[in-house]
């Protein structure tokens, strides 16, 4: 979820995480549905390595650039095809469907605070009939997802 706590305004997608140098070239470069915003986490804060392009991107996005305080230094709607540099340097860059920025009522200043997608714990247990659906045959045990409960202790 992106949260501008400026105006107390919440955005309650997913949010994924790009710092390292591959997830930060790749993006959202050829996505076809974007349904999450990624969070890019720069090396240092500046205006040039904070430039994004927007080649092989299907669709518009919104784009804040935020500054090491998490402060809004620049918003841009990004078209394909182009490239976007911030008016002022950034330490992280977000790219989000379209609308958000309206969404969250950013403007420049706009202090963004965000919370990353565990990317654990997503498997969901499912019963044994829906193997039978999928065709499986001769399944003679199943594998539990579910964590153990934690023990507690008592005061």
């Amino acid at each position: 979820m992106l949260i501008n706590e400026t105006k107390d305004k919440v955005w309650h997608g997913r949010v994924k995480v790009a710092d390292t140098f591959f997830k930060r070239f790749k993006g959202l470069m050829l996505k076809s549905r974007i349904d999450y915003a990624l969070v890019f986490i720069l090396p240092g804060e500046a205006r040039i390595n904070a430039t994004i392009h927007m080649f092989f991107m299907l669709q518009s996005i919104d784009i804040l650039f935020l500054d090491r305080s998490m402060r809004i230094v620049d918003i841009k709607e990004a078209k394909p095809w182009r490239i976007y540099t911030p008016k002022k340097s950034a330490r992280y860059v977000i790219e989000t469907p379209p609308g958000v920025a309206n969404h969250l009522n950013a403007e420049e200043g706009d202090l963004i605070r965000w919370v990353i997608e565990d990317e654990r714990g997503k498997a969901i247990p499912s019963p044994m009939s829906a193997l039978d659906k999928l065709g499986v045959n001769n399944v003679k045990s199943s594998i539990s997802l579910a964590e153990p409960k934690p023990k507690l202790k008592k005061p």
